[in-house]
C-alpha cells in the first residue's frame, strides 16, 4: 500500500482531484494524455481522482456533484484541486474559490491572471518563465511531462522515409515541402487524424517532420511542452522541427535536431534527402535530446512538488497572507516609452 505522507514527514498528501472536461473521443488531445498520466502516477502517493466537469461520465464524479459534498473551508481543505485546460482555468478557479487548488500549466498566454497565492506546475522552463513574469509571487514548480514508456527504437527496417502528422502542422509542409519531397522520389506519409499507436508509424519512419508555429501563433497560445520530437527522437527518428516557445527548452539545431524552414525550400529538401539517403550524418548520433522523468524519478519529482504545494496550502489555512505581485505600468505607457525610444 502506498504511503500518502511526504518524505520529509510534514504531514499526509491531501487527496488530489484532477480535473478533465472529459476523457472520451472528443477531448483526445496530447494535454489530456498528460493529465491522465499524471493521475496515474499521483495515485501512488495521494487518493487520486480524474474529475470531470464538462461531461457526465459513468467513470469519473462530477465536478458539481463534489463541490456540494465538500464545501469551501477556511480551515485545512480536505482535498487539493488540479486544473490544467488553458480557457477553461478562469471560471474554474472562480468556482473553487476557497478550496486549495494549483495549475497544471501547459501552454501559455491565455491572456487570464492567477490570483495571489495558486501554484504552477509548468511543464517547460518556457511556460514557467512566461509564469514567472505575470505571477512571480505565486510558488513555481517545473513539472516536465513523462514520456511514455511505448516510445523506443525497435530496431527494425523502415519503410517510411518522411512522416508528418497533418494535426498542427504548417501549411509549408503540407503544401510545398512535402509535394517537393515527393518529387525526390522519397516516400513521404501524412498520418491524418489521432492514432491510438503513433509509436509504430514512428518506428517505420527515417524522418519526423515538425512544424508547429503556424498553428500555436494562429491560436494565440505558445506551444507548452511538444512533445511529438521528443517521442519521435526516442524511436530512432531524425527530427527537423521549428524551435518555437518550449521546443527550444529540449531541440538544439545541429546537435539534436535539424531546424525545419531554414533559408530555403531547397535547403529543407536536400537535408531531408541527404538524411533519408544516408549522405548527411543525423545530429541524433551525436546527442539525442535530454531524457524526460520516467519511473520513480517522476514519482519522486511529483511527491516533491505535491508536497510544497500542500505545505503551502496548510500554511495559508492557519491564516498567513499570500504575497501579491507589485503593481506595474499600464500598458499604454509601456507602448508610449518605447514609441519615444525609437526617437532618441
Amino acid at each position: 500500500m502506498a504511503s500518502h505522507w511526504g518524505r520529509s514527514g510534514r504531514g499526509p498528501l491531501r487527496p488530489l482531484k484532477v480535473l478533465l472536461p472529459g476523457t472520451g473521443p472528443r477531448f483526445q488531445c496530447g494535454g489530456l494524455a498528460v493529465e491522465l498520466q499524471l493521475a496515474a502516477t499521483a495515485q501512488t502517493l495521494a487518493p487520486t481522482q480524474v474529475v470531470t466537469y464538462g461531461q457526465r461520465q459513468p467513470d469519473a464524479p462530477f465536478l458539481d456533484d463534489l463541490l456540494r459534498q465538500e464545501p469551501a473551508s477556511l480551515h485545512r481543505q480536505a482535498s487539493l484541486w488540479l486544473v490544467s485546460w488553458g480557457f477553461h482555468v478562469p471560471r474554474l478557479l472562480r468556482r473553487l474559490r476557497g478550496r486549495a487548488v494549483a495549475y497544471h500549466a501547459h501552454s501559455s498566454g491565455y491572456g487570464f491572471r492567477l490570483p495571489p497565492g495558486v501554484p504552477v506546475l509548468a511543464v517547460s522552463r518556457n511556460t514557467m518563465a512566461y509564469w514567472g513574469a505575470h505571477a512571480p509571487r505565486n510558488p513555481l514548480f517545473l513539472l516536465p511531462n513523462a514520456l511514455n514508456p511505448a516510445f523506443h527504437n525497435h530496431g527494425r527496417a523502415r519503410d517510411l522515409d518522411v512522416l508528418v502528422q497533418r494535426r498542427k502542422t504548417s501549411a509549408y509542409v503540407l503544401h510545398v515541402l512535402t509535394p517537393a519531397l515527393r518529387e525526390r522520389g522519397l516516400r513521404v506519409h501524412v498520418q491524418e487524424g489521432w492514432v491510438d499507436h503513433p509509436e509504430d508509424l514512428l518506428n517505420r519512419s527515417k524522418v519526423y517532420l515538425y512544424d508547429s508555429v503556424d498553428h500555436w501563433n494562429r491560436a494565440g497560445v505558445s506551444e507548452g511542452f511538444g512533445l511529438p520530437p521528443l517521442e519521435a527522437s526516442a524511436c530512432g527518428c531524425v527530427v527537423f522541427s521549428s524551435l518555437n516557445q518550449a521546443l527550444a527548452d529540449h531541440l538544439t539545431p545541429g546537435v539534436n535536431c535539424f531546424q525545419i524552414g531554414a533559408g530555403t525550400l531547397a535547403a529543407d529538401v536536400e537535408r531531408v534527402w541527404s538524411v533519408c539517403r544516408m549522405e548527411t550524418t543525423p545530429p541524433s548520433a551525436f546527442s539525442a535530446p535530454a531524457p524526460l522523468p520516467s519511473g520513480n524519478l517522476r514519482q519522486q519529482q511529483l511527491e516533491q512538488v505535491l508536497q510544497e504545494v500542500n505545505t503551502h496550502w496548510d500554511r495559508l489555512a492557519a491564516g498567513e497572507q499570500p504575497l501579491r505581485p507589485t503593481p506595474g505600468p499600464c500598458s499604454l505607457t509601456v507602448r508610449w516609452k518605447r514609441w519615444l525610444r525609437r526617437w532618441r
